[in-house]
């Protein structure tokens, strides 16, 4: 993007803080006049500076009670074996984050339950029973005092 500027930093910021802003108000906050603003966030969504927009969803209203993070190690370090287990998560709706990380063990997973129960079922039910896993080691979120994904 040609124009990565302070002003384009404050649209971010903004946009990041309330999507759904309207282009007067966001104009207004970044002290752009709306035409000119409206053509930096086009310029910015078509660079790919902007991804896309979400919703942040309560997941109490949801059912979801137990959040966790899983370390996985796996027993083969191979290509094959990866996509294997990459795929199996995938299909797993109680993954809400899968990330290929260096260290100790090869994946971090978020993953979201509605109790303990079900994220027992899951651990044992459907992760351990993966036969490219070898270790899982669960972090339960007690809370979560600042959480800027959206």
């Amino acid at each position: 993007m040609s124009k990565f500027d302070q002003v384009s930093d404050h649209i971010l910021r903004e946009l990041k803080r309330d999507g759904r802003i309207s282009n007067l108000a966001l104009a207004e906050r970044v002290g752009l006049s709306p035409s000119a603003c409206l053509r930096r966030v086009q310029e910015l969504e078509r660079s790919g500076v902007i991804k896309g927009y979400r919703v942040v969803l309560d997941p109490a209203s949801l059912g979801i009670g137990f959040v966790a993070y899983i370390t996985v190690g796996l027993g083969d370090h191979s290509k094959a074996s990866q996509e294997a287990f990459e795929r199996a998560i995938s299909r797993a709706p109680e993954v809400v984050e899968c990330h290929n990380v260096t260290g100790a063990t090869e994946y971090l997973l978020r993953v979201e339950c509605a109790d303990l129960p079900s994220y027992k079922s899951f651990h044992t039910d459907k992760l351990g029973a993966l036969p490219q896993v070898n270790a899982i080691t669960s972090y339960v979120v007690m809370g979560s005092p600042k959480d800027e994904r959206a």
